[in-house]
């Protein structure tokens, strides 16, 4: 196989996460249409997130936010978004760079995205899982949802408690399965 020297992944990892950018920068200017509302999921350890030490201490590794009712000053940058949300009754402002970003999902429309992690200290980006290993480009799941239907996802009751599920199966060690979204499209 010939060496990529465009370099194809990182292109194609930063255009989805411009569908991200732009989605978070409609939904701060004109609210959320619909029933649209989001999941997304990130690196707490991540160059350039903020959350508060509470917060950091409980998802020390990754936290997954819903953005649906109660968010506030939602504030999104070329670089990332600032949000306020409420955790056990205490509000708190998150700041999370849209490279921290592991995962986006919209269980509405049952559309999601997910992200490889950044490889190496360089900056460079693995490939993304839903440009990369799909075969015909439409985006694979996020990690909590492969293999399992859109329809399965828990909606918390309110969103005092957005966390991670902790009923998440564990990932396979060689890799995820790529799953794509015409397998749950309405026939």
């Amino acid at each position: 196989m010939a060496t990529d020297h465009i370099r194809y992944d990182i292109l194609a990892q930063e255009a989805l996460r411009g569908v991200v950018r732009q989605v978070l920068a409609d939904a701060a200017k004109n609210g959320l249409p619909g029933t649209h509302h989001f999941y997304i999921s990130f690196d707490t350890r991540a160059d350039g997130v903020r959350l508060s030490t509470r917060m950091l201490a409980q998802y020390p590794e990754e936290m997954t936010i819903v953005l649906q009712h109660q968010f506030w000053d939602l504030v999104v940058t070329e670089t990332g978004f600032e949000v306020g949300l409420s955790f056990g009754g205490i509000p708190e402002r998150l700041v999370i760079p849209f490279a921290a970003v592991k995962g986006f999902f919209d269980p509405s429309v049952e559309f999601g995205l997910q992200f490889e992690e950044t490889a190496g200290s360089s900056g460079e980006v693995a490939g993304d899982s839903a440009a990369a290993g799909s075969e015909n480009g439409t985006p694979a799941l996020p990690a909590e949802q492969k293999g399992t239907a859109p329809a399965a996802v828990p909606a918390p009751a309110n969103l005092e408690s957005a966390k991670t599920p902790a009923e998440e199966p564990a990932q396979p060690a060689g890799g995820g399965e790529v799953v794509r979204l015409d397998r749950f499209r309405k026939k």
